[in-house]
C-alpha cells in the first residue's frame, strides 16, 4: 500500500507498516519527517506520521538491520476502494469505446492498483502476492476495472487532487464472502465463522463437520432417511450412461437441454490393497456450479472454487480394496453445469500405488428433488464466509479511504436478508479503516434479462429495493442507479463511463459535501386522495420530472396485501408528483419499475432516472 506511485489518504493521520525481523528498530521517513517502530515477535511494525496535504511527489524510505526499502513518487490525494463483483471487475478492455478511451488515458496523477484475487480463512496482515501502484495510461488502464476508472477520472476534474484508485473484486460473489466475521456475527452467521476457524485449524474436521451439515439438510429437504440417501451405494435411481465429460446441457438430451438443478453422478473403480491402504488426492475437473462427494457412502468434501478444478483430500479408512463407489452430486443454478472435466484432469491419486483414471465410464440420475438452499462449505471462494475479506480486504490494515464505490448482488437475488448484510458489511468495513463516516456509494443493479410484459415477482427488484433500503437508512450512504444501464442479454452492460459519472456524483454528495441529492431522484412514500387516486413522491429530484417517449410514466403498479394483485396503472406526472389512477381495486402499496428488466422513462432534470422501488400508501 506504501509502494512506488502509491497515492496516500491526504489530511488523515498516516500509519506506515510493513514487517522486519522480529525486534529490529525500523527507521521510517516520509518527505522529512522520521519515526522508528520495533518489529514485533510476528515480524510486523508500525509508524505513524502526521497529515499530509496534497502536493509534490515524496519517497518513503524504510531502513533496520535486517534491510532498507525505498518507495518512489509518492502522492498525497483522495484515496478510494472499489469492490464487488463482476460488474465491478469488469475491465476497460471490454466497456464500451475502449480503444478511444485508453489512447487518451494517461494522467500522472492517477493511480490505479487491482489487488490479486486470494482467499483466506482467517483475516491476513498482508496480501498473499502484493498488488502494485501504476500510473493511469495506455499499459495499466486496460486491465483495470472499467467503472472505477471512470468514477476515478471523474473525480480527478472535480477535486483537483491526485486520485488513488483500487480495485478489490471478484466475478460471481455474494456479499457473505466480503463481510468479516464482525459483521458475520451481526447478522446471526456465527456458526459458519466458527466453521470456518475449525477449518482454518484442522482442515480435515471442517470438512467433517461441513459434510454432516450438508447431510442432515439433505434428509429434513427431502425426508429421505438415514442410510437411504442418494449418495449411499445401494441407492436406486435411474442411472443412465454419462455421454461425455462436460456440461449436461450439451450433451443432446431435450430433458437437460436448458436444465438448473441437482444431478447425482456416479462410477466404479477397483483398488489394490496398497492402493486402499492411506489417503489420497481425488481430482474431478470442474464441478458447475458446485459439487459434493461420497465414496462408499462416507463424504470426502465439496468444491471451494467456483468454476474451477476440484481436487478434494480423502481420509485414511474410506477407501477399500476391491470395488469402491464414487457418488458425487453436482447442483447448477446458472447457464450451464456438470462435471466438465478435463476428463484427462480426473483421476483418484492414492498414496501409494498407480493413479486410477476417472475421466470416463460415469453414470448419471437426474436429482428427483433439487431443494433449495444447499449449505455450501464457508471456506469456500465466491459463496464464503469471510474468505474474500480475509483474503483481499483485511490486508488493506487501517488505511484512511475517501470513499468505498460498491457494485455487488446479483449473486445475492432470492437471498433473503440483503439489507442488513450490507449495512452489517458497510460497519465492519468502517471499523477497519477507522472511518465511522466514510462514505459508501452503492451501485443499484442494472437491469437483465427478459422485459417484463406483465406484473410479477422479481429477486432482482427485491434486491435493488433491499439496497434502497440499506442506504436510507445510512446518512453516510448513495446509490448510483443503473438500472436504465443495463442490456436484457447481457447481465454485464458495456456502459461504464455513464455509470462512473453516477458514482463520481454520489462521492461528491458523500467526500466533498456537494449541495446534491447523495441518491438522486427516489420514491419517498404514496398517499391515496379522495378520488382513489394515488400520489407518489419523490426526494432527491432536481430540475422536476421528465418522460421520455410518452405521456405517462410506465412502470408504475398498484398492489394489494398478496403477491398477485399488482396491476400496471396509469400514471401521470404533474410537478414533482406522479398521479396514479385508481382503479377500485384494493391498493396498499406502490411498486416502480418492479423487474429483472423494467422498461422505464421517468427522470429528472440531472437526468437520473428514478430508482426502482416498493412503497406503502399511507392512508
Amino acid at each position: 500500500m506504501f509502494g512506488s506511485n502509491a497515492v496516500i489518504q491526504r489530511d488523515e493521520p498516516i500509519t506506515i507498516t510493513g514487517s522486519a525481523s522480529a525486534g529490529n528498530l525500523v527507521t521510517v521517513s516520509m518527505g522529512g519527517v522520521e519515526r522508528s517502530a520495533k518489529a514485533g515477535k510476528d515480524g510486523r511494525f508500525a509508524a505513524t506520521f502526521p497529515p499530509v496535504t496534497a502536493g509534490q511527489p515524496f519517497d518513503i524510505e524504510a531502513r533496520s538491520p535486517s534491510g532498507r526499502v525505498v518507495s518512489h513518487d509518492v502522492l498525497a490525494g483522495d484515496v478510494y476502494l472499489c469492490s464487488g463483483q463482476s460488474n465491478m471487475e469488469l475491465e476497460v478492455r471490454h466497456a464500451q469505446d475502449a480503444m478511444g478511451q485508453i489512447r487518451n488515458s494517461a494522467d500522472p496523477a492517477l493511480r490505479l492498483m487491482t489487488i490479486p484475487r486470494a482467499v483466506a480463512d482467517q483475516p491476513r496482515q498482508a496480501f498473499a502476492q502484493a498488488p502494485i501502484w501504476k500510473t493511469a495510461g495506455p499499459d495499466s488502464v486496460p486491465d483495470f476495472s472499467a467503472a472505477c476508472y471512470y468514477m476515478a477520472r471523474e473525480l480527478r476534474k472535480s477535486a483537483g487532487v491526485p486520485i488513488g484508485a483500487i480495485a478489490s473484486s471478484w466475478g460471481g460473489s455474494q456479499i457473505s464472502p466480503w463481510m468479516g466475521e464482525r459483521a458475520q456475527a451481526a447478522v446471526g452467521n456465527s456458526a459458519q465463522s466458527d466453521l470456518l476457524a475449525l477449518h482454518a485449524r484442522n482442515a480435515t474436521e471442517g470438512e467433517r463437520a461441513a459434510s454432516a451439515q450438508w447431510e442432515s439438510w439433505w434428509r429434513k429437504a427431502t425426508g429421505d432417511r438415514a442410510g437411504a440417501e442418494p449418495w449411499q451405494p445401494g441407492a436406486k435411481m435411474d442411472w443412465a450412461d454419462a455421454p461425455a465429460m462436460s456440461a449436461w446441457e450439451d450433451w443432446g438430451i431435450p430433458p437437460l437441454a436448458s436444465y438448473n438443478g441437482m444431478v447425482w453422478f456416479r462410477r466404479d473403480f477397483t483398488l489394490s490393497a496398497a492402493q486402499a491402504k492411506g489417503e489420497a488426492a481425488l481430482s474431478l475437473g470442474t464441478l458447475d456450479d458446485v459439487g459434493r462427494a461420497w465414496i462408499n457412502g462416507q463424504p470426502v468434501g465439496m468444491g471451494a472454487r467456483a468454476w474451477q478444478p476440484t481436487t478434494l483430500s480423502v481420509p485414511p479408512g474410506i477407501l477399500k480394496a476391491g470395488r469402491n463407489m464414487l457418488i458425487v452430486n453436482v447442483v447448477d443454478n446458472y447457464d450451464k453445469g456438470g462435471l466438465l472435466g478435463p476428463a484427462d484432469d480426473m483421476a483418484l491419486r492414492p498414496s501409494q500405488g498407480d493413479a486410477v483414471p476417472l475421466g470416463d465410464g460415469w453414470r448419471y440420475a437426474v436429482a428427483r428433488t433439487s431443494p433449495p438452499g444447499a449449505p455450501r462449505v464457508p471456506w469456500s471462494d465466491v459463496t464464503g464466509t469471510s474468505t474474500l475479506y480475509n483474503g483481499m480486504i483485511a490486508p488493506l490494515g487501517g488505511i484512511k479511504l475517501k470513499g468505498v464505490a460498491w457494485y455487488q448482488g446479483e449473486s445475492d437475488t432470492d437471498i433473503p436478508g440483503y439489507a442488513g448484510r450490507l449495512a452489517a458489511m458497510i460497519a465492519d468495513w468502517r471499523q477497519q479503516f477507522g472511518q465511522p463516516d466514510l462514505g459508501f456509494a452503492i451501485v443499484q443493479l442494472a437491469g437483465y434479462g427478459k422485459p417484463a410484459t406483465r406484473p410479477g415477482e422479481s429477486g432482482w427488484a427485491q434486491l435493488r429495493d433491499a439496497q434502497r433500503t440499506a442506504v436510507t437508512a445510512d446518512a453516510h450512504a448513495g446509490l448510483a442507479t443503473a438500472v436504465d444501464l443495463g442490456d436484457p442479454f447481457d447481465i454485464h452492460p458495456g456502459e461504464k463511463q455513464e455509470l462512473g459519472r453516477r458514482l463520481a456524483r454520489v462521492m461528491r454528495a458523500l467526500a466533498y459535501g456537494a449541495p446534491i441529492a447523495k441518491s438522486g431522484p427516489q420514491a419517498a412514500g404514496a398517499v391515496k386522495s379522495g378520488d382513489g387516486a394515488v400520489i407518489v413522491r419523490f426526494t432527491g429530484v432536481e430540475g422536476g420530472l421528465h418522460l421520455r417517449s410518452g405521456v405517462q410514466a410506465l412502470g408504475f403498479e398498484m398492489c394489494g396485501s398478496g403477491d398477485d394483485t399488482c396491476r400496471y396503472v396509469q400514471a401521470q406526472v404533474q410537478g414533482d408528483h406522479v398521479i396514479l389512477t385508481g382503479d377500485g381495486k384494493p391498493a396498499e402499496r406502490v411498486r416502480y419499475a418492479w423487474a429483472d428488466y423494467p422498461v422505464m422513462n421517468l427522470y429528472d432534470g440531472t437526468p437520473l432516472p428514478i430508482g426502482p422501488s416498493e412503497v406503502p400508501i399511507a392512508r
